[in-house]
C-alpha cells in the first residue's frame, strides 16, 4: 500500500488493524504487507484531538487518539526522513553528481547552484538534491 493515510470520519483503520494483527482467523503465511505514509500517525489529527475531555460524543479524548495511533504501532518498522543540514545537503548534492560523468562543473560551482536550486523551490532536502542532480544531467544533455 502506498501512501496509506485515513481522514477523521473513515473507520476501515479498525478493520486493517484487524487484518494486521490477527483476529478471529489466523494470518495466512503467504501475506506480508508493506506500507508506505507521508503522514506521522496515518489518520488526520485535529487539535481538539489534544483536549482530554470533551463536551462531545467522547467523554476522555485520549483513548480515542491511542485508538488512531495504534495503527501505526502494528507496522514493525518506521522510518524517519528529517530534514538534513546545510552540510549534509551540499554532500548529497556532489555525491549524487559524482555518479553522472556528464556533470562536468567543479563542486564549488555544483554547491553553489545547488543552493540557487533549493531557495526557488523545494528547500533543503534529498528529493531537492535528487532534482536538482536531474536538473544539471538534462542541462549537460
Amino acid at each position: 500500500m502506498d501512501d496509506l493515510s485515513f481522514e477523521e470520519s473513515e473507520i476501515e483503520y479498525k478493520y486493517l488493524k484487524a487484518i494486521i494483527e490477527g483476529g478471529v482467523e489466523t494470518k495466512p503465511d503467504n501475506v506480508l504487507i508493506y506500507a508506505t505514509s507521508n503522514r506521522r500517525h496515518l489518520i488526520k489529527e485535529t487539535w481538539n484531538d489534544r483536549n482530554d475531555m470533551s463536551t462531545k460524543n467522547d467523554i476522555h479524548r485520549s483513548e480515542t487518539i491511542e485508538e488512531k495511533l495504534s495503527l501505526v504501532n502494528r507496522f514493525g518498522v518506521s522510518i524517519g526522513f528529517f530534514k538534513p543540514t546545510r552540510p549534509e545537503f551540499d554532500a548529497m548534492v556532489l555525491a549524487l553528481a559524482a555518479r553522472h560523468p556528464e556533470i562536468t562543473m567543479d563542486k564549488e560551482q555544483i554547491v553553489a547552484e545547488a543552493h540557487k536550486w533549493e531557495m526557488l523551490g523545494g528547500g533543503i532536502s534529498g528529493r531537492t538534491a535528487q532534482q536538482f542532480v536531474n536538473y544539471l544531467c538534462g542541462l549537460a544533455k
